[in-house]
């Protein structure tokens, strides 16, 4: 993975291809992120560069991290993300990376933080079937048997009620359709995770080649 970029969620839309037929895609803001710092296998161990994106206003922020921002000498910025590169030889710090470095074709990994639901039942939350609404039965929306008698425990794993959303996910092998470098935009066919204005992170795709 040679290619990372952090970026915001606008929404989702569709365009029309040369044959007229409907893409559906998200939009998404593709920096400019700024490069912080790299890491590098004989002082760190492991090779990587650590971006930041979205310029803030220095009372946002504490000592220790405009300091962190005056060592490499960058303008201080809202999201700092460290991204893992096979190779880091074409990164400098205090470069800028754009939404060009992805071109209409490619194909990406998009990292977010899902929609929250809050505390969801069974049905909501894992697809199960209720109950029927008639005959006299009073049991709909229940989770159902949790499992054997003798057992005398609910097994780990069991599909219960509980919190819902709100959990680190990657939608993987997403198209890049369109590149707008002047907006630094993005159009990604499919849907991605997150609410608008969500943090994301892009990625090369670990599944095409």
């Amino acid at each position: 993975m040679n290619k990372a970029i952090l970026a915001k969620k606008l929404g989702m839309t569709q365009i029309f291809d040369a044959e007229g037929r409907a893409i559906p895609v998200t939009v998404l803001e593709a920096g400019p992120c700024t490069v912080i710092d790299k890491r590098t296998p004989d002082r760190d161990g492991y090779t990587a560069i650590q971006i930041g994106f979205k310029a803030v206003k220095e009372n946002r922020l504490n000592k220790p991290q405009l300091g962190h921002f005056a060592k490499a000498g960058v303008a201080p910025l809202k999201f700092v993300r460290e991204m893992r590169l096979v190779d880091t030889e074409g990164y400098e710090v205090g470069q800028e990376i754009r939404a060009d470095i992805f071109k209409p074709g490619d194909y990406v990994d998009v990292t977010g933080i899902s929609k929250g639901k809050g505390f969801a039942g069974s049905i909501k939350r894992h697809g199960h079937s209720r109950g029927p609404m008639t005959h006299g039965s009073r049991y709909q929306r229940g989770p159902g048997s949790l499992g054997a008698v003798d057992a005398a425990r609910v097994f780990k794993g069991h599909k219960l009620p509980g919190r819902m959303g709100g959990d680190k996910v990657t939608s993987q092998k997403l198209k890049v359709v369109k590149v707008d470098a002047g907006k630094n935009l993005l159009l990604v066919r499919g849907a991605v995770p997150g609410p608008r204005n969500g943090l994301l992170v892009i990625k090369n795709s670990v599944k095409a080649s």
